[in-house]
């Protein structure tokens, strides 16, 4: 036991400290496609405690670091987590919290990855309403970033919320999209989900031969790679096309077979399904099978949705849909405040400007260079905060909003500026000596020439 748990640490450590090592990378996207692409062990998708563990230590890296990006990626590990431990309203806690960085770093990519991840947690509960919004919302934030996983995952979730929602026709489009998409990409990674999707949705639509085809392979598929999630839910997806096909042995095969792999795993809540198909096929033959297996349901259901669970996820739900409407008006408030504060900065600068050169260029009186300098002045105060304005979104994202680092850009910006004022001024200065004793001299010659037809 002491090796294992050592081990265990050891592969926990180094997958942290690769995760750590994607964080460094100055290019946002590469970073983000880099976490998005990372191939986990089956020792933590196999085990959610484990990927609770790992995401927590990334997590905590992360916070460290100020780096918004990889805490996103790793409140969504932890939700992710939460959901398979079948924890909804934590999941819905972290899931919340991931995406709201991600939409703060704005990052089309990260979106869609953190949502489509968010929209698994209302796919479980059967949702479908609100997984529906959260998988579409993923599917037009990964077409925007060009992220192939993340344009998988969404059309294949959206499949399955259409083929439950019983519009097989959609169900269809969406699930062949991700299908051609992973082969087309040699993406593999949820192959296993979608073969299953396929096989029912052609179940459902007549097509058996088809149907089975598919669901077969989709077994196979998710046993060679060993993940035990997907093994599970592709053997129910087998033994829904034997349901509807009224073949009760063979649906009564896969099912337990399903409820055999969930033994000693943290997928019970995936029970669920497989023990009210069991009950309802021994319901009329086999009383001690279905007390049996109508209990197994009643558990896992009860604890999955509880009337406390399922409070707990309506308040949650409605305060994350809350925080989000919140969230979409700040950040429009904010981009009209900044627009609005660009265009004050820009018509203070044309103002000086069109003086300094009215002083500087007009030939009817003499001007101090003291009111010159003063413009200056003012001119150079306006230009720096305009190009603190303009620039200061773009410093927060590439510094991760570190302060220092963005107080040492703007003072490279000012020992720029500052120099360039300093001969603009110089110049100014000259230019106004210039033109104030051309307008001396004209005067006395006025004068001159006053006097002189006075003698005369």
């Amino acid at each position: 036991m002491l090796l294992c748990t050592q081990w265990c640490f050891a592969q926990i450590d180094k997958a942290a400290a690769l995760i750590h090592k994607f964080s460094e990378y100055k290019d946002e996207n590469v970073k983000v496609d880099s976490l998005i692409d990372y191939v986990f062990d089956t020792s933590y998708t196999n085990n959610p405690k484990v990927s609770l563990e790992l995401g927590e230590i990334i997590l905590k890296q992360a916070l460290k670091s100020n780096d918004f990006i990889t805490q996103s990626f790793s409140n969504s590990m932890i939700a992710a987590a939460y959901r398979s431990l079948g924890k909804s309203a934590k999941s819905l806690y972290y899931h919340q919290i991931a995406c709201d960085l991600a939409d703060k770093k704005g990052n089309a990519k990260l979106l869609s990855w953190c949502k489509n991840s968010f929209g698994n947690l209302y796919k479980d509960r059967e949702n479908w309403k609100e997984a529906l919004k959260i998988y579409l919302s993923s599917l037009k934030y990964g077409e925007i970033g060009k992220n192939h996983k993340t344009i998988i995952g969404a059309n294949m979730n959206l499949g399955f919320v259409y083929l439950n929602l019983n519009q097989l026709d959609s169900a269809l489009v969406f699930s062949q999209k991700a299908y051609e998409l992973s082969v087309k990409t040699n993406d593999y990674g949820n192959i296993s989900y979608i073969l299953s999707n396929l096989g029912i949705i052609h179940t459902k639509l007549g097509n058996l031969q088809l149907g089975q085809t598919y669901c077969n392979m989709g077994v196979e598929n998710a046993e060679k790679k060993k993940l035990v999630r997907t093994t599970i839910t592709s053997n129910l997806a087998m033994a829904e096309h034997y349901f509807i096909r009224n073949q009760k042995d063979s649906c009564l095969f896969y099912a337990k077979k399903a409820l055999r792999y969930m033994q000693n795993s943290s997928f019970f809540t995936l029970s669920i399904k497989p023990a009210k198909m069991i009950a309802e096929i021994y319901e009329k033959s086999n009383c001690d099978s279905t007390l049996k297996y109508a209990k197994i349901f009643q558990v896992a259901n009860d604890s999955f949705f509880s009337k406390m669970a399922n409070e707990q996820m309506q308040d949650l739900t409605e305060s994350a849909n809350i925080r989000t409407m919140e969230l979409a008006t700040e950040k429009e408030k904010d981009e009209i405040h900044q627009k609005q504060n660009i265009q004050f900065a820009l018509i203070a600068l044309g103002i000086i400007v069109f003086i300094t050169l009215y002083l500087l260029l007009s030939r009817s009186f003499i001007t101090s260079t003291q009111v010159i300098e003063f413009f200056g002045v003012m001119a150079l105060l306006i230009i720096f905060e305009f190009l603190n304005l303009l620039l200061h979104p773009f410093l927060e994202e590439i510094t991760n909003h570190t302060p220092l680092i963005m107080l040492l850009v703007l003072v490279c910006l000012a020992a720029i500026l500052i120099p360039l004022h300093h001969k603009l001024e110089k110049w100014a200065t000259n230019r106004l000596i210039t033109k104030n004793k051309e307008v001396r001299l004209a005067n006395a010659k006025k004068t001159i020439d006053k006097l002189g037809n006075e003698v005369n």
